[in-house]
């Protein structure tokens, strides 16, 4: 009798041991409660604009899983419990793209009188890079969400705005930097004897490079510091790039997956960089007809940075205006790929730093572009030079879920485009109404991941 009540007292001893480990789990740890899955976002849209064919669907639904795009249609299913988002009265279209500006750079008539080399000297890249970040949310709230930072940027300044973003820390753009411009010495300086003795003076702003060698390591450090693109000075000096040396830095700068772009002051400086085969060109001073068939033939983008008039403190003569005018034309009739550049890296009183931009859309209506082109060059095209375009950019199924709203119809008047009322990046509000909702976007610690480089 002892032995069957002991065996029974054994049998019931496992079974709770067995119900107690299938309940908590090994070491008797609480099994985590299941996670929720992510958040989802339908947006009621008015009006969706597509860059790409240049037409406006009514009446859709665009549903946001997490940080990505997963449905979008005028049937889509909105499933309980989801955010929507009423757009009913405005269009709903893709965010916009800068492609060449300087985030950590402001130059202003008070201290420096506008000169950027007293900017760069009084200046520490810590509170450059605070000023970027500042300039990255102005920019967004315009409605870009994708900025190519182009150099200028102190001591690696763009590439701490980057991974702040990236990091989930602040609110931005997503920004394709280059790190520091790599030219022949001096870059864009004139440095004295003695300021250039150590390079005090020119680094950070510039990297000296001159030999094969040396244009290979410049390269190497701005890939390992953090460059999603490589910039170089073509013809800043009289010693500018051959075609070759051109050849050589966009051939390392591949083996990084990097594409090269290059600031160009000169015809000769466009000739060997297109003669080379360059990614992208800054600044259109230097481009004449024959440059821009040039160009279209081989498909190299044009960042042509026209500046137009009433800038205050910046001001452009009529002639001068005049031939922006027409050197972007011509581009445009050539059918050079033609992209959406500012290099607005300064103040202007009352205006933010994306509505500073926003004003350069005057050049393109002077030069006769149609909106609907325009728009490309603003989306489609800023995509591509900044080769975002299979994962972020479009309004399509998978895609990271960035666009905007504006009122109006931006196919009929593009300064529709200065009254951004939504900006949704990566899936969270950022502006709302008109009004930047940037709460949800502040973190302590990495939320998309902390190895970001």
């Amino acid at each position: 009798m002892t032995g069957c009540i002991l065996s029974a007292m054994r049998h019931t001893a496992s079974l709770f041991l067995i119900c107690v480990l299938g309940v908590t789990g090994a070491f008797g740890q609480t099994p985590p409660p299941a996670q929720p899955g992510p958040a989802i976002t339908a947006i009621r849209a008015g009006r969706l604009l597509d860059p790409d064919t240049g037409t406006v669907l009514t009446n859709q639904v665009i549903l946001v899983e997490g940080r990505r795009i997963r449905e979008v249609g005028p049937t889509v299913t909105i499933p309980p419990g989801a955010q929507v988002i009423d757009l009913s009265q405005l269009t709903v279209m893709p965010g916009l793209v800068e492609a060449h500006n300087h985030l950590a750079l402001t130059y202003k008539p008070v201290p420096e009188n506008n000169v950027y080399y007293y900017t760069y000297v009084q200046e520490s890249t810590a509170l450059r890079a605070i000023q970027a970040a500042s300039n990255g949310i102005q920019m967004l709230a315009s409605g870009f969400t994708i900025v190519r930072d182009m150099g200028n940027n102190g001591n690696y300044a763009d590439t701490a705005l980057r991974q702040a973003i990236e990091q989930g820390w602040i609110p931005g753009p997503t920004i394709i930097n280059s790190g520091i411009i790599i030219g022949g010495m001096g870059g864009q300086f004139f440095p004295t004897p003695e300021m250039a003795k150590d390079h005090n003076i020119v680094y950070p702003e510039y990297l000296d490079a001159d030999t094969p060698d040396e244009i290979v390591k410049a390269i190497r450090q701005n890939v390992l510091f953090g460059a999603k693109v490589i910039k170089i000075c073509v013809d800043c000096k009289p010693y500018g790039y051959t075609a070759d040396e051109i050849r050589l830095i966009i051939r390392e700068s591949a083996k990084s997956g990097m594409k090269v772009e290059g600031h160009v002051q000169t015809l000769a400086g466009a000739k060997n960089a297109i003669d080379a085969g360059i990614w992208s060109i800054a600044h259109s001073g230097a481009l004449n007809d024959e440059m821009h068939k040039l160009m279209a033939q081989k498909g190299i983008w044009r960042a042509g940075t026209e500046t137009p008039p009433g800038l205050a403190g910046h001001p452009v003569s009529p002639e001068a205006y005049r031939r922006t005018v027409d050197g972007l034309k011509n581009a445009y009739a050539n059918k050079v790929p033609l992209t959406f550049s500012t290099d607005a890296d300064y103040w202007v009183e009352g205006k933010t730093r994306g509505e500073l931009c926003l004003e350069f859309l005057r050049v393109w209506t002077d030069a006769g572009i149609p909106n609907a082109d325009t728009l490309r060059a603003l989306t489609i095209n800023g995509y591509k030079v900044s080769e975002t375009e299979q994962t972020r950019g479009p309004i399509k199924a998978g895609f990271f879920a960035d666009f905007i709203a504006v009122p109006g119809n931006p196919l009929e008047d593009l300064d529709t485009l200065k009254r951004v009322q939504f900006v949704m990046k990566d899936g969270v509000v950022f502006k709302k109404e008109g009004v930047m909702t940037p709460a949800a976007f502040f973190h302590a610690g990495p939320v998309n991941g902390w190895r970001i480089r």
